[in-house]
């Protein structure tokens, strides 16, 4: 009876108290300052990237007040008159404003419809090649228009499809109109998406092939043993090998999708009129630098950049919804 109350008893009905692993010492943080000067060599190696970031990027984003103000240099940020949201309800009423923001969009658009898939094509392709040899001078190739200026690629396809280009003197050699690309205002969308697909896709092509080069081998051997395919590889193994790498780059892209380019389509503007040219970035040069429309062009500046920040945070949610790791973890 005794004993019968006793394995009753609430004391006896009790959970165990849980058991401490002998041989483990209790984690203790280790302080800052040992931190530190454990790692002040990668510290050394990361102060002059966080220098000109903080210089080139954080300071200058404290110069986004001129929004609030009827800005003017002479007087400078301090006697400047505070106008509050005026310059917002002025750039919003403008239809120049409108204009540019749907030019960009269609720009972006169209680069990515057709850029940004090009330097995976072009990495699946060069990866296929057998000899290295090939590869590398095929790589060597493709991306050292990357290092040549906007001025100089403006200039190259000037005298390859100007109107006194070489395309043009062709066909007037053989009886036909000439064809100047360089000035037509239907055709500068895709002569600008063109531009860029010839000057970058070696650029983008880099990051693709070193995912590539992770892949195990022994899959693709595999693979083949089970009758796959080259096709069936290239959508079974390599594509998934490289699905992380291209979100993420997809995701910087729509964070980036209203900077489809200054210097390129400022050298082009008067070619082809305002109308068809005119994007953020050069809205907010002419305004604000040219014009003297300081406020005007940093409102601009502070929506692009809202909305871009905005696009990043969706595009990267998105990213986890599908189990990608995405540009940051939650």
């Amino acid at each position: 009876m005794t004993s019968a109350a006793t394995a009753r008893s609430p004391r006896a009905a009790s959970p165990p108290e849980p058991r401490v692993e002998s041989g483990r010492p209790p984690l203790r943080r280790v302080p800052l300052r040992v931190r530190l000067r454990n790692n002040w060599v990668m510290l050394a190696l990361m102060a002059p990237g966080l220098l000109f970031f903080a210089v080139f990027f954080y300071v200058p984003m404290l110069g986004n007040i001129v929004v609030f103000q009827d800005y003017q240099p002479f007087i400078g940020f301090k006697d400047s008159p505070l106008v509050g949201l005026a310059n917002f309800q002025e750039l919003f009423a403008d239809p120049a404003f409108w204009e540019s923001v749907r030019n960009t969009l269609a720009f972006a658009a169209l680069q990515l419809i057709f850029f940004f898939p090009a330097p995976l094509a072009l990495a699946l392709l060069i990866n296929s090649l057998v000899s290295s040899r090939v590869k590398r001078f095929v790589q060597s190739v493709v991306y050292l228009p990357h290092f040549i200026s906007w001025v100089l690629v403006v200039a190259l396809f000037q005298q390859v499809m100007g109107g006194a280009g070489l395309i043009s003197n062709f066909l007037r050699d053989h009886g036909l109109s000439a064809l100047d690309v360089m000035t037509d205002p239907g055709t500068f969308p895709m002569l600008i998406t063109a531009q860029v697909i010839w000057k970058d896709i070696g650029w983008g092509m880099i990051i693709y092939l070193a995912a590539l080069a992770s892949v195990d081998q022994s899959l693709y051997e595999s693979a083949a043993v089970d009758g796959a395919g080259p096709w069936r590889r290239m959508w079974h193994v390599t594509l998934p090998a490289v699905r992380g790498v291209t979100i993420m780059l997809l995701v910087l892209r729509l964070g980036d999708v209203l900077s489809v380019g200054f210097e390129q389509f400022l050298l082009q503007r008067d070619a082809v009129g305002a109308r068809a040219a005119e994007v953020l970035d050069t809205y907010v040069y002419y305004h604000g630098v040219v014009y003297g429309d300081w406020g005007i062009g940093a409102a601009a500046g502070l929506v692009k950049g809202v909305v871009g920040a905005l696009m990043i945070w969706g595009a990267n949610r998105l990213a986890h919804a599908f189990g990608e790791q995405g540009v940051y973890s939650r």
